[in-house]
C-alpha cells in the first residue's frame, strides 16, 4: 500500500530534543478508587493534542509505553494507565474485589478523561485497543473527546470471532475461563500464559457477553447505557486487520453500531500492507511498526485525516442473531 501521499509533513524521526521520561501519576475515580498510570509529556512547544491510551483486556499499560513515547516525541501529551484490577492498579487480592468490565469505562476511562482535561492544551484524543475502543462510549466523559482511533475494537461476542478459530476461542474464553474463574474466585490468566489475571466480574462479563452488549447490564440500566453510547459524538477511525481472529470486521461493525452519534470510518488492513506475514490482535503496538503503522496514526490523531483511504469498508449494523444462538446468560 502506497502511503507516501498521506505522510506529507510527517517525519519518521523527531527533532533531537530531551528524552521523554514518563511521570508516575495517580488517577482518582468517582468511587474513590485510585488508578496508577504514567503521563508522557511532550517536549515539543507546539502541542498536537492530548492522548489517552486504553489497553486491551488483561494487557498491562506498559505494553503501550513505546507507542506512548513515540507520540510524545511528536507533539502529544500521552496518558497510559491500568484499569482497576490490572497491572499497577491491581489490589493485593483479586478475590471478592467486585470489579466489573463496565467499570473500566464508566469509572476508569471517565477518570482518565477528567485527569487529562487538567493537563496541557489541545484536542482530547483516545486510542483504544480491543475493548479499549468500546469503553469510551460507557463513560460520561467520552462525549468530550475530539477524535478516537480504535484498533481491533470489539466487546467479545463469540459470534463475531473469525470462523476458522471460533471453536478454539469459544472453548478458551467462554468455557474454560468461566469455569476457572468459578474455581479460583478470579481468572488466573497469568499462570496459564493467557494475558494477565482478571477480576471475576471482568472475566464473567467477557465470557457471557451477548450480541447486544446492553443485555449484559441490569434491565433498569439498559436505556441509560445506550443513551450514553449515543451521546458519544467524536469521529472514530476503526482499524481492523485481516488475520485478527478477535477484532474482525464483524466485531468492529458491531462495536461501531453502538456509537450511533459519531461519524464512523472503518478500514481493513492486511499484514502485507506493512510488509509482514502476520499481525494478529496485538502486533500493531510492537515497535517494529513505528515507521509504518505508528507514523500513519499520527495523521488521524493530529489532522483528522484517514491514512488508509483505499482500505475503507462499509460501516454496517449487522442484524441481531436469533435468540437461540446466545451463549450463556447475562452476568450481573
Amino acid at each position: 500500500m502506497d502511503r507516501d501521499p498521506y505522510r506529507r509533513g510527517m517525519t519518521g524521526e523527531p527533532t533531537k530534543r530531551r528524552e521523554v521520561l514518563p511521570n508516575p501519576v495517580a488517577i482518582t475515580c468517582r468511587d474513590g478508587l485510585r488508578l496508577q498510570g504514567h503521563l508522557w509529556e511532550t517536549p515539543v512547544n507546539a502541542k498536537a493534542g492530548r492522548v489517552i491510551i486504553n489497553p486491551a483486556t488483561g494487557v498491562p499499560a506498559r505494553f503501550y509505553h513505546r507507542y506512548a513515547r513515540f507520540l510524545a516525541d511528536r507533539g502529544f501529551d500521552v496518558l497510559t494507565y491500568d484499569y482497576r484490577g490490572i497491572g499497577l492498579s491491581r489490589p493485593p487480592d483479586l478475590r471478592g474485589c467486585g470489579f466489573r468490565w463496565r467499570d473500566w469505562g464508566e469509572l476508569d476511562f471517565d477518570a482518565a478523561v477528567r485527569f487529562m482535561e487538567g493537563c496541557g492544551d489541545g484536542p482530547l484524543l483516545a486510542v483504544g485497543h480491543s475493548i479499549g475502543g468500546f469503553l469510551p462510549g460507557l463513560a460520561e466523559g467520552g462525549a468530550r473527546l475530539s477524535r478516537m482511533l480504535t484498533v481491533g475494537a470489539q466487546f467479545a461476542w463469540w459470534g463475531d470471532y473469525d470462523r476458522s478459530q471460533r471453536l478454539k476461542l469459544v472453548l478458551k474464553w467462554h468455557l474454560a475461563m468461566p469455569l476457572l474463574t468459578a474455581l479460583c474466585g478470579y481468572f488466573p490468566g497469568r499462570r496459564l500464559g493467557w494475558l494477565e489475571d482478571l477480576p471475576a466480574g471482568v472475566a464473567n462479563e467477557w465470557s457471557f457477553r451477548r450480541s447486544r452488549f446492553e443485555r449484559s447490564h441490569p434491565r433498569a440500566m439498559r436505556k441509560i447505557v445506550l443513551a450514553r453510547m449515543g451521546a458519544f459524538s467524536a469521529p472514530i477511525l476503526a482499524v481492523t486487520v485481516s488475520d485478527d481472529a478477535l477484532g474482525t470486521v464483524a466485531a468492529a461493525r458491531r462495536t461501531l453500531g453502538c456509537y450511533t452519534g459519531a461519524d464512523r470510518t472503518l478500514v481493513h488492513l492486511s499484514p502485507a500492507d506493512y510488509g509482514r506475514e502476520a499481525i494478529g490482535h496485538f502486533n500493531l503496538f510492537h515497535d517494529m511498526h513505528a515507521m509504518g503503522f505508528w507514523l500513519d496514526t499520527i495523521l488521524w490523531l493530529r489532522d483528522g485525516l484517514n491514512p488508509w483511504p483505499t482500505r475503507k469498508v462499509d460501516v454496517l449494523n449487522p442484524p441481531a442473531p436469533p435468540a437461540a444462538r446466545t451463549l450463556g446468560r447475562p452476568y450481573y
